[in-house]
């Protein structure tokens, strides 16, 4: 980087704890690190033991906040101590963006910028919604993760100048890729992320009972913190289709990537949630696809930009059992073609490319 040598990143979330928001201030912060830029993140404590060897071995310099009553004012003495010997701040996440508004306020001569990740943008009730608003209007720069994202945030405000920078992704690190783990189902089908309503795995639990009658064997496994579980698990009952479904909860990545190169098709049938919050992007797509899945995505939200339809995957309307099924058909007829082409798709969301594009940006 050039004049920005020293970098603050405010972060609502960090690793080692799973979070989209957290993902990508770990990667970016690492690149820009790497590429000659100080970067120092402050952040939440959410494990205190796992965060700590966690920020033992980061490239950067993390600063953690820990979270009780006085969590607002421990944040806000952080932010304005190691503002001071930074010349460009990164807000990341709802709270950080309320910060960096702020930031600006005392500290004008930094250079800030803001990414939206979806949730964000209408979150909370009027006075939050408000605060938003006029913390994005004191950003310098303020960049997307998906068009989606960018649509949404110009409903909300649509004086805003915004640049549109999807997220990277970066390969499984599982030594288990030649490992085999017998899945059932013809075809499998799979969805990696947090059982809830946003992620959408109820959407394919609804499209089951017509997708069987064409793949009367199809069996669909569900992967990730079982938030919603109990709930889908009920609605599957109802719609006699729990026979063809496995919970697996969450699990090591070496048996998460087993089960996957296993499935056939890749699924994310995401929600735009009564509260505004939606799918900001999509990064386990673009996981799957480097594995050769095929994905099948919503086109209502940020899931858009990590699909290209009729090419490494189908876009649907998530609600739309004929459209699903038709995909998935489509799919599993051209299967070599989708698998070839969702393999090149994924190449072009490494970190080394989305990386170069915030130093463009940033540099700017």
């Amino acid at each position: 980087m050039t004049e920005e040598k020293n970098t603050l990143l405010f972060t609502s979330e960090f690793p080692p704890l799973p979070g989209g928001i957290g993902n990508h201030a770990h990667h970016l912060s690492t690149y820009l690190q790497n590429s000659g830029c100080d970067v120092e993140v402050v952040t939440d404590f959410r494990s205190q033991e796992l965060d700590r060897t966690f920020d033992q071995n980061h490239v950067c310099k993390v600063h953690r906040i820990k979270r009780n009553a006085l969590t607002p004012i421990n944040r806000l003495i952080k932010a304005f101590t190691v503002v001071k010997r930074n010349q460009a701040v990164i807000c990341s996440g709802k709270f950080p963006l309320w910060m960096g508004g702020l930031l600006q306020v005392f500290f004008r001569n930094k250079k800030y910028t803001a990414i939206l990740h979806g949730s964000e943008i209408r979150a909370g009730g009027t006075f939050s919604k408000a605060l938003t608003q006029w913390s994005l209007n004191r950003f310098e720069k303020i960049i997307a993760v998906s068009n989606f994202t960018k649509e949404r945030a110009l409903k909300f405000q649509p004086n805003l100048q915004i640049d549109v920078i999807n997220n990277g992704f970066e390969m499984f690190k599982s030594n288990s890729l030649d490992e085999k783990i017998h899945i059932q189902g013809q075809p499998k089908i799979i969805t990696i992320g947090n059982v809830t309503y946003r992620k959408g795995q109820h959407n394919v639990i609804k499209a089951l009972p017509f997708l069987k009658k064409t793949f009367p064997e199809i069996h669909y496994h569900c992967i990730g913190i079982p938030t919603e579980r109990n709930a889908f698990q009920k609605l599957a009952l109802q719609l006699d289709v729990e026979k063809n479904i496995t919970f697996h909860g969450a699990l090591p990545e070496t048996d998460l990537v087993a089960i996957l190169k296993e499935s056939d098709v890749f699924l994310m049938l995401s929600d735009v949630l009564e509260n505004g919050d939606f799918e900001g992007f999509g990064i386990a797509i673009l996981e799957a696809n480097a594995l050769g899945k095929p994905a099948i995505g919503s086109n209502n939200s940020g899931i858009k930009d990590a699909i290209k339809s009729g090419f490494s995957g189908e876009l649907v309307d998530p609600k739309s059992n004929k459209e699903i099924s038709d995909a998935l058909m489509k799919i599993l007829n051209n299967y070599d073609f989708y698998t070839a082409n969702a393999i090149q798709w994924s190449t072009e969301f490494t970190w080394e490319k989305v990386g170069r594009k915030y130093r463009e940006i940033l540099e700017r």
